[in-house]
């Protein structure tokens, strides 16, 4: 084997040199291929940009009227008539907020800098106009147009088009525009796109090292109660696959009762389901968002999408789970929500189940119920699913009922008629 040339040498030691390092607080990536390519428009702004990641984006150029016409707004709202004072602390947070971003960023230092406090300022606006009107005329652009609000509270949502949270709280108490809590207010802004019950605001407070951005405070919130219950659980390792909804209804483990799946008494107990038209959006963010975080750390939507992947895996299946109140369906056709479902995590890196117990617990029960079954003799199987198919609540049985007796009336008929013709 030859040795290396010493100009060989010098090119590669001279690259290695010029590799800045990679900053620590990175947080906000742009999506992966493989994902992205799963639904392309669940991770694309539609009316607004911010952040560097689709800025200038021509689709997306008239809201940046009103990113300054609300500047202007803010500044006469509190007595001020230049931006020069905000500008000076954008500069200051430019080099940490740059180290936020995983990819380079096109704009220059102004540009940057304007960008962060025009989005700063059009976010914590935003938020304060949900539940306010003392912000002079502030309220009177397109906010309250139903689906402008709408896609803007979608688009504040994407893993990519997010703002360091250290800006927003920087403005936010720069300016002083609520006598809110700014994480409060967060959560009741996108209260109108949450799939369950709304995430509760922690006893304690988080730390701002804590929360990165605003969707990292929504995976913060809704994921802090159910970590504190999951660290005191038994482990145990167990067979990740399990029945659908269909076959665990049959072993009778389906009941009514986001996270806090449990299996008490023989019954299946999962949270309230809404699924709209935002649905899946939400969830393919926050799951985008887990990929990219530490290996060490619990990522819940993407166990909660994988335990829902598994219990449905047709239309029939999400039916049983409407009538079970588990799930509300907008969308109307069942076959759109199973889809859905099934799809959240292909090409996602499960990396931690979170439901260990309840996919022991629940495989256990099945497969004492189907022994059980496999013990009868055939007849008692059939007689106990034409039960449980067809004579499952009264008014089936009134209406087998009736339909006999009207059977049983035209047949008598049917024969009186018959014998009347042969008499003569």
């Amino acid at each position: 084997m030859s040795e290396p040339s010493a100009d060989h040498v010098l090119h590669i030691d001279a690259r290695l040199a010029q590799l800045s390092p990679i900053p620590s607080e990175c947080c906000i990536f742009r999506v992966h291929d493989r994902l992205r390519n799963e639904k392309q428009n669940a991770y694309e702004p539609e009316v607004v940009a911010i952040g560097p990641y689709h800025h200038g984006k021509k689709k997306l150029q008239p809201m940046e009227e009103y990113k300054l016409r609300i500047l202007q707004q803010l500044l006469e709202q509190i007595n001020e008539t230049s931006a020069e004072r905000y500008i000076v602390a954008m500069q200051q947070l430019e080099k940490r907020a740059h180290d936020f971003y995983a990819e380079p960023s096109s704009l220059d230092s102004n540009e940057f800098v304007e960008m962060m406090l025009l989005d700063s300022c059009f976010i914590l606006v935003l938020l304060c106009t949900q539940g306010m009107t003392q912000l002079g005329g502030m309220e009177n652009f397109i906010f309250h147009l139903g689906h402008i609000r709408l896609d803007l509270v979608r688009d504040l949502m994407l893993f990519e088009n997010q703002l360091p949270f250290f800006v927003l709280m920087k403005l936010f108490n720069m300016t002083k525009i609520s006598d809110s809590n700014i994480i409060t207010l967060s959560l009741e802004y996108f209260e109108a796109i949450t799939p369950g019950n709304l995430p509760e605001l922690p006893d304690e407070n988080p730390k701002e090292d804590d929360i990165k951005h605003l969707l990292g405070l929504l995976h913060y919130c809704w994921c802090y109660e159910f970590h504190s219950m999951v660290s005191q659980r038994r482990v145990v390792v167990i067979d990740r696959s399990m029945k659908s909804a269909t076959e665990l209804r049959e072993a009778g483990i389906i009941n009514r009762n986001l996270f806090d799946i449990r299996f008490v008494n023989d019954t299946m107990e999962i949270p309230y389901l809404i699924v709209d038209d935002t649905t899946e959006f939400v969830f393919r963010n926050l799951i985008a968002y887990e990929q990219y975080l530490p290996p060490s750390s619990m990522k819940y939507f993407t166990a909660y999408a994988n335990f829902m992947g598994n219990l449905v895996n047709t239309s029939d299946d999400v039916q049983i789970l409407r009538d079970c109140g588990v799930i509300r369906n907008l969308l109307g056709d069942n076959e759109v929500v199973s889809t859905m479902l099934n799809k959240l995590v292909n090409n996602v890196y499960v990396s931690l189940i979170c439901y260990e117990q309840v996919y022991h617990d629940v495989n256990k029960h099945y497969r004492e119920v189907v022994s059980t079954l496999l013990n009868k003799g055939r007849c008692d199987v059939w007689l106990e699913t034409v039960r449980r198919d067809y004579f499952n609540t009264p008014w089936a049985l009134i209406s087998f009922l009736a339909a006999v007796v009207l059977l049983l009336l035209t047949v008598v008929q049917t024969v009186c008629s018959i014998l009347s013709v042969r008499k003569p």
